[in-house]
């Protein structure tokens, strides 16, 4: 499963459904909203996304982790909209039956993610805003 959703991330409903009797593993990844970045505290982050490529574009992902890897499912969920400090903006989780799989491939889908998948980034810092670019800056 692949989604956009304005709503929180139900991280422990997404482990359990994905998880079968014959996977030994669960990886999971969880990017939160941090509250100091580039030196200036973070008041609060947006998100937009180009919402028909980037779901497209999440099930390709997908689709390669299943291919590479030799895993169960995997379930990629990104939040769109405000976001506070400790937010969980997106979250992947993998089920494989062996524990190395399930880890190569939830970092192969967050890495693919943060490169290819139209999602952008505003942080509202003391001062200003500014949309953060770039695998240095999401």
């Amino acid at each position: 499963m692949v989604r956009l959703q304005d709503a929180p991330i139900d991280v422990a409903s997404m482990t359990t459904a994905i998880r079968g009797d014959g996977d030994g593993a669960v990886a999971l990844f969880l990017g939160t909203v941090r509250n100091v970045n580039a030196g200036r505290r973070v008041l609060f982050l947006e998100y937009e996304a180009y919402v028909a490529m980037a779901d497209g574009e999440m099930a390709r992902i997908a689709d390669e982790a299943r291919t590479r890897f030799p895993i169960s499912s995997v379930d990629i969920v990104h939040r769109l909209g405000r976001l506070a400090i400790g937010d969980v903006s997106v979250a992947v989780a993998v089920a494989a039956p062996h524990r190395a799989d399930a880890i190569d491939a939830c970092r192969f889908v967050i890495d693919a993610l943060k490169a290819r998948v139209p999602i952008w980034k505003r942080e509202h810092f003391e001062g200003g805003e500014v949309w953060i670019e770039g695998e240095g800056g999401r």
